[in-house]
């Protein structure tokens, strides 16, 4: 460790002593110095001036990137081995973009990062210090940085007519300089905890290309700069963004001991109610999120202070608008009443990675992502948060509450509106009541295993209230699943059909956090698709039959050169 930052030194007296006031730990409170340095470093980065020669504005960045993320990792944290595994990602990704050649590139560079990642998820998993900071959470927002590196320089060499629109927009046409990419990865003001962004946006940023008012806007719209910067005035949001971030820390901090794992696996929790032990899970999970909100906010602030969060602006009212690296919508989680607006406002980044960089690219060309989409995006997304058994716990049951949501909001939710959809009747204000605590309730008990983590712990608290959740998911599959569903349909039908406007089709989601938005329609599509295959092969004349044990056996034995 760096001398000034010596365990034994003054700097980690402070924050012990900090810590033990807040009842944070030590790189907890690290980490929150760090999201706070980036914003004076982002407000310098940003005063570098535009008129000054390409590569030595280039230069001046990639630099100042290069010290203060190695300030970060190894003078706060003493992450030595973590420059290392960011050096390995990093220049793996950058080598496999520029010599491997033809279609299965991006899905090489996928495993190459997927697999390193993975070798230190395990190896934090057996350390076993959720409170301590080490490289694993910039390892993945480098990962969805770098994953959608490879996969834009495959579109660059692609012809465009081959291309979606969100393709063309991504594609890099030039592998990028090491000086570009050095400055791409090393951003510091998202380094630890994102936002993750596509090279495409560094690169206009850097070029302050991003900040130029589309052809035929009126020139009086351009927001406010100073001294000649094309990068407009970024201050006021960033201040708000930070103040906010800071409550939400300090609300965390303040609550964190009343409402943590200890209180849920503790025996005085079995001498509460069943509604308070309820109301403490909830609790549990709103502060922890509290945690993410603050981290988030800090980190999306100093991205807009370095004019990175910048998004246009708003033809209707003249703002500026600076949320292109939005991660988080507190208040669209918190008020959420089903489960599709729970996900989309938590880690919107991730989402947009899932759905850009796996969900759509795991599609051949002409046809609309189906089971293997949605498989392949639930295992990436699972495999990126780690190896935890609560991670999958959650996920799990999150798929199934997507579907038991969407058949509400199919099937159940018109009655309270006039037959055109349109409109909310007169009871409309139940059915939200009654869909927001179910939502809620169903919610804190889906995420406490993502924060237990361990398999005993999850079941241990998930049993100390009844397995609630997981009975009222299988009595609502039940239900649809009777003949009280084509009953709801029929209802629906006779309902709407004096109505000269019908309601609006439903279409098919994209997985949100990569859980699968109707995993009994995915079965389904799956063996649909096995028998198209089964048949296919029956009209080609080829047999089509289940090998024997005697088989099996045999291959084995093939295999390993001896009997068995």
């Amino acid at each position: 460790m760096l001398p000034y930052i010596d365990i034994r030194g003054l700097y980690y007296l402070a924050f012990e002593y900090a810590g033990s006031l807040t009842g944070a730990s030590v790189d907890e409170l690290k980490l929150i110095v760090s999201f706070l340095l980036s914003y004076p470093l982002a407000g310098a980065l940003k005063r570098i001036p535009d008129a000054k020669p390409y590569q030595k504005n280039l230069f001046l960045i990639a630099y100042t990137n290069f010290q203060v993320s190695l300030f970060y990792l190894v003078g706060l944290f003493d992450l030595w081995d973590g420059v290392r595994t960011l050096f390995i990602s990093s220049a793996g990704a950058y080598l496999i973009a520029k010599y491997v050649d033809g279609p299965f590139m991006p899905w090489i560079g996928f495993v190459f990062l997927m697999g390193h990642m993975s070798v230190n998820h395990i190896n934090r998993q057996f350390v076993s210090r959720p409170d301590k900071v080490d490289i694993t959470g910039a390892q993945m927002v480098l990962i969805m940085k770098l994953t959608a590196f490879c996969w834009n320089v495959q579109d660059g060499r692609l012809p465009q007519k081959d291309l979606a629109e969100f393709q063309r927009e991504r594609a890099l046409t030039h592998l990028p300089s090491l000086l570009d990419y050095a400055g791409y990865v090393l951003f510091f003001p998202a380094l630890f905890a994102g936002p993750a962004f596509d090279f495409v946006d560094y690169r206009r940023w850097i070029e302050t290309s991003m900040f130029e008012l589309p052809p035929g806007a009126d020139p009086s719209t351009a927001p406010k700069t100073r001294k000649k910067r094309k990068i407009p005035q970024s201050h006021t949001p960033a201040t708000v963004k930070a103040i906010i971030g800071l409550l939400w820390i300090l609300l965390f901090l303040r609550l964190s001991g009343s409402y943590n794992t200890d209180v849920v696996l503790g025996d005085h929790y079995m001498k509460y109610g069943f509604l308070r032990r309820i109301w403490l899970l909830e609790m549990l999970g709103l502060v922890t999120r509290m945690k993410y909100y603050g981290v988030w906010y800090l980190t999306e602030g100093s991205c807009i202070l370095s004019g990175m969060g910048y998004k246009g602006v708003d033809p209707k009212t003249g703002r500026v608008n600076w949320n292109r690296l939005q991660n988080v919508n507190p208040w669209g989680i918190e008020s959420a009443q089903n489960t599709k607006a729970y996900l989309e406002n938590w880690n919107m980044n991730t989402n947009n990675w899932l759905r850009y960089y796996m969900y759509l690219r795991v599609t051949p060309k002409g046809k609309k992502p189906g089971f293997r989409a949605s498989l392949a995006t639930f295992v990436t997304s699972a495999f990126w948060h780690g190896f935890y058994p609560g991670y999958y716990l959650s996920f799990i049951l999150a798929a199934f509450l997507q579907t038991i949501a969407k058949n509400f909001r199919r099937h159940v939710r018109p009655f309270f509106l006039t037959p055109d959809g349109q409109r909310p009747t007169s009871y409309k204000i139940y059915y939200d009541i009654l869909s927001y605590l179910a939502t809620q309730t169903a919610f804190c008990f889906t995420t406490a295993p993502f924060v237990l983590l361990s398999l005993p712990s999850s079941l241990l608290v998930w049993a100390r209230v009844y397995f609630y959740a997981i009975f009222g998911a299988a009595a609502s599959m039940a239900f649809f699943a009777s003949p009280a569903k084509p009953w709801l349909i029929r209802q629906l039908r006779q309902r709407n059909q004096n109505s000269s406007q019908q309601p609006p089709k439903e279409v098919k989601e994209h997985p949100l956090l990569g859980m699968p938005s109707d995993p009994a329609g995915d079965i389904d599509e799956a063996i649909a698709e096995i028998r198209e295959e089964v048949e296919a092969r029956r009209r080609r004349g080829q047999s089509i039959s289940m090998p024997t044990g005697a088989d099996l056996k045999a291959v084995v034995e093939d295999k390993l050169g001896k009997k068995i």
